[in-house]
């Protein structure tokens, strides 16, 4: 909060006029932080409203409501008052917490004694504060929320001071990190470094902050590497569910922090998903078909994994035909599957994903996912300059939304800004090297490499990109296009029956027919001259026809 003479504004504000929205006539809501501030000090019964999404609220926030009736339940004496005070007693409660809120902030930082050292009798106020009135805790068990989780603080192992600061520095930045994940309900790290140096009990963990997952790690230096192994755990049944080590170049040793951090969260981002769509659940509800639907993008690229995922995003709208999540979900699955080749309804897909992402946007304009997958759809729409600004303010949100540089740097292809196409799609690769679209990401860069004429380094990618996608027909036909100009005509014609096969009867049939496609006639003048002097005349060496 930002308190100035006529006013009060900031974030706080913002959120606490969202919570006003989300009380009872009457009543009082308030956020988690203020219920951990107050939970033991005042005799207040708070029930858990779950976790909210409200507007223009990047992060969801988990809400607690003080209803009427808890004001004057009989377990609270002091509280009694007859139903006709109830409205004025509920003003003066939330008047008494936004009072206490605003104290806290504001006390002088003299009047604090600070741990272990009493406060000087010559600075602090002649006339002693009172002591706070006994109070009974009344906190309720904290329902964990489905993608919650606490980020331990990391131990060096090493007793250099400076490696201790490195670990410390990779605990706040995967907070932040995680932070920025759709519907990541994450600890503050405040909280989560009240628990270093102590034995670790997950499960008790788990229970006092309310989550269902903990990372730990620790980091270790050796001579010029820096390895930093991380372990994620089930705090309801403290199993290990992933771990992992990530290795960089000390030199400067602060250098690694950014790339390793933004590797374990993407990483943590894929083993949660997993998790959370294989919990046994007997009543499925929307958020359920949502995290299945995920997972089953999370499968090698095929037409029975999109139709899964398409088939639950449908049933998770269904069951709630307002779900942002759901309507983003099914937008990308219906664009991705346009974009990959593996669609048979192109124009009914596109229609529909367009329909729902900009309802999706309409409801939550700042939602960094939703940008993206809008990028997405122009681009299945070849109308590729207005994809530009979708991804890049998904970036701007969290720049280490691989899917976001993945877009942009198959969009600075098309529009022929080839230098910048390769160091957009390594960050991809460096974020997330074991992501399940990382065969895109080495089809980009292998493209790249084609245009530019480098035909071996071309080959090697595209192999990669067919490894990883092998049921991308267009990961086989630039295959087809680099083998052929080196000469290999064998594997040239091999790669082009597989295109065909995938693609369906008839497709790729001659070069008059590519050319008249949507995506040859929204080609820069640049990129198609590129394509015209590479990939077409690979695919005439190849043996497709030019009618």
């Amino acid at each position: 909060m930002i308190v100035e003479e006529h006013d009060i504004f900031g974030d706080g504000v913002n959120v606490a006029a969202r919570l006003e929205a989300l009380a009872a006539p009457g009543g009082i809501c308030v956020s988690r932080t203020v219920r951990d501030q107050i939970r033991d000090k005042l005799p207040y019964p708070f029930q858990d409203m779950g976790v909210q999404s409200v507007k223009n609220i990047a992060r969801p926030v988990r809400a607690y409501a003080l209803r009427p009736e808890g004001l004057a339940a009989p377990s609270h004496p002091g509280l009694r008052a007859s139903r006709r005070r109830l409205p004025i007693m509920a003003a003066a409660a939330a008047a008494a917490l936004l009072a206490a809120g605003i104290v806290w902030w504001l006390w002088p930082e003299t009047f604090l004694p600070r741990a272990g050292k009493p406060a000087d009798p010559a600075t602090a106020s002649a006339t002693p504060m009172p002591a706070p009135p006994a109070a009974t805790s009344i906190s309720q068990p904290l329902v964990a929320p489905r993608l919650s989780i606490v980020v331990l603080p990391f131990s060096s192992l090493s007793d250099d001071r400076e490696q201790q600061y490195f670990a410390d520095g990779i605990t706040e930045d995967l907070t932040t990190d995680l932070s920025r994940l759709a519907k990541m309900f994450v600890i503050s790290r405040n909280t989560a470094f009240t628990y270093g140096n102590k034995p670790i009990d997950t499960k008790q963990i788990g229970r006092e902050l309310g989550v269902r997952y903990a990372l730990e790690g620790s980091v270790r230096r050796s001579g010029g590497q820096v390895r930093v192994n991380a372990q994620l755990i089930d705090a309801e049944t403290d199993a290990q569910l992933w771990a992992e080590g990530f290795d960089g170049d000390v030199g400067d040793l602060f250098a690694p922090q950014n790339e390793i951090t933004s590797r374990i969260a993407n990483a943590l981002k894929i083993e949660l998903i997993a998790a959370e769509a294989a919990r046994p659940t007997e009543h499925p509800d929307a958020l359920d078909y949502i995290f299945r639907g995920r997972a089953a993008l999370l499968k090698p690229d095929s037409r029975d994994s999109y139709a899964e995922a398409i088939s639950l995003f449908e049933h998770a709208l269904a069951l709630d035909p307002q779900s942002v999540d759901g309507q983003i979900s099914l937008a990308g699955s219906l664009a991705s599957r346009v974009l990959i080749g593996l669609s048979d309804s192109r124009r009914a897909d596109l229609a529909r994903a367009d329909e729902l992402i900009g309802r999706a946007l309409a409801a939550s304009p700042r939602y960094a996912f939703a940008h993206h997958v809008k990028g997405q759809v122009l681009r299945a729409q070849n109308r590729w300059e207005e994809a530009i600004p979708e991804y890049e303010t998904a970036l701007a949100s969290n720049p280490n939304f691989v899917y976001a540089l993945s877009g942009l740097s198959q969009r600075k292809l098309l529009a022929g800004s080839i230098d910048e196409v390769i160091p957009l799609a390594e960050q991809a690769l460096r974020r997330s090297p074991r992501d399940p679209q990382i065969g895109t990401w080495y089809g980009t860069i292998g493209i790249a490499h084609l245009l530019q004429s480098r035909t071996d380094e071309a080959i090697v990618w595209l192999q990669k990109a067919g490894s990883a996608a092998p049921a991308k027909p267009f990961n086989h036909l630039y295959l087809a296009a680099a083998y052929a100009l080196a000469g290999d005509l064998d594997h040239a014609a091999a790669e082009l029956v597989e295109a065909r096969k995938l693609r369906g009867e008839g497709s790729f049939s001659s070069i008059a027919k590519l050319k008249a496609g949507g995506l040859w006639r929204s080609l820069s003048p640049k990129t198609r001259a590129l394509f015209e002097a590479t990939y077409v005349v690979g695919l005439r060496k190849a043996g497709v026809p030019e009618e």
